[in-house]
């Protein structure tokens, strides 16, 4: 009787497991478009776009493949994705950081390039209107054959680059301006009001940046001055001197130069002072 009641547990265990889905590992396989990511950065904004690049293969893709005047995912897979860490301009349109979807709607003359809020979607089979953020109208350009798409930074300026699809036969452009002065100041600001009272350094590197890039220029000099109040050193006073050079005060420059130069010797680094001395030559020579 038991060697009956075993065998039909047994049966049933049996049955139960072969009827069981198997577990296994997931299998991954290689896409057909990979996936690429490009990250630029543009003063202390960084921009990123995330994207699949299919290949041309002998098809005629602009009018074919995709077709002209309907959205398009501006890749292969999931929609292209635009991550910008600070607001930018985006072909002369604000845009408030963030994550989105880039869709296109090409044209045979224009195109028209799509910024949507809706950034978790498969191709644009779910794309909505009502979610965009904002169009930019843009020409297309006749370039060199490029078999796999490729989307990219170029043009790059210290506060702008182009946003940039290459593929077949055809260039497009979008246009990306950064404020990365209004972001640099309005970091260098904050970081002086908590700055601690023995730092030298912060001030004098905002007013740097002030004087190299010609900007908020009475702030840069009330910030060197805040420097030099903590602690008089080779590179505030050199920067002081330079300062004073450009504002034409020749003899105070000089002068000021010398205080550096000797705070470069007594400087427990090894200081290049050649560039200071260079300019000292110039301007006794004026």
């Amino acid at each position: 009787m038991r060697t009956n009641l075993s065998a039909a547990v047994l049966s049933v265990i049996l049955a139960t497991t072969l009827l069981a889905p198997a577990a296994h590992a997931q299998l991954k396989l290689p896409r057909v478009s990979p996936g690429a990511t490009v990250t630029q950065s543009i003063g202390l904004t960084d921009l990123t776009v995330s994207y699949c690049r299919p290949g041309v293969k002998g098809r005629v893709i602009w009018g074919g493949l995709v077709p002209y005047g309907e959205p398009w995912r501006t890749g292969a897979n999931e929609a292209t994705r635009f991550t910008t860490t600070d607001p930018i301009q985006f072909g002369g349109k604000e845009l408030a950081a963030g994550t989105y979807s880039l869709f296109t709607i090409p044209g045979k003359d224009e195109w028209i390039v799509v910024i949507n809020s809706e950034k978790d979607l498969w191709g644009a089979y779910e794309y909505k209107p009502d979610k965009d953020v904002l169009r930019v109208t843009v020409k297309p350009a006749v370039v060199e054959p490029q078999e796999w798409m490729e989307l990219s930074f170029e043009d790059l300026t210290p506060n702008s680059a182009d946003l940039v699809l290459r593929w077949e036969k055809l260039r497009v452009a979008v246009p990306i301006v950064v404020d990365v002065n209004g972001k640099t100041l309005a970091g260098a600001r904050a970081a002086i009001l908590t700055m601690k009272s023995d730092d030298w350094r912060t001030p004098y590197q905002a007013a740097s940046f002030c004087f190299t890039n010609d900007v908020a220029l009475d702030d840069g000099w009330k910030w060197l001055e805040k420097s030099l109040g903590v602690q008089q050193t080779w590179q505030n006073l050199g920067l002081q001197a330079r300062w004073q050079a450009k504002q034409g005060k020749k003899a105070d420059a000089l002068k000021t130069a010398e205080k550096a130069l000797e705070a470069a010797k007594a400087s427990k680094d090894k200081v290049d002072t050649s560039a200071l001395e260079k300019l000292m030559t110039e301007w006794k020579a004026k």
